[in-house]
């Protein structure tokens, strides 16, 4: 599916009283949500253990 095309069905599924925020909103998390999708096809992704040794480090602050 097109970016163009998961745009509208995306739109087309909020209620018709939706504001422009929420409307950019939800574009917002689902172009996140692609990415990260896409990321994880191409193998970039972070395993779970360094994960968790960076939210130790972050913790820790």
């Amino acid at each position: 599916m097109s970016d163009k095309q998961l745009a509208l069905k995306t739109i087309e599924r909020l209620p018709d009283d939706a504001s422009l925020d929420a409307i950019a909103q939800r574009l917002e998390f689902v172009a996140g949500i692609r990415k990260g999708l896409d990321q994880i096809k191409k193998g970039e992704t972070v395993p779970h253990e360094e994960v968790k040794r960076q939210l130790a480090t972050w913790l820790s602050k």
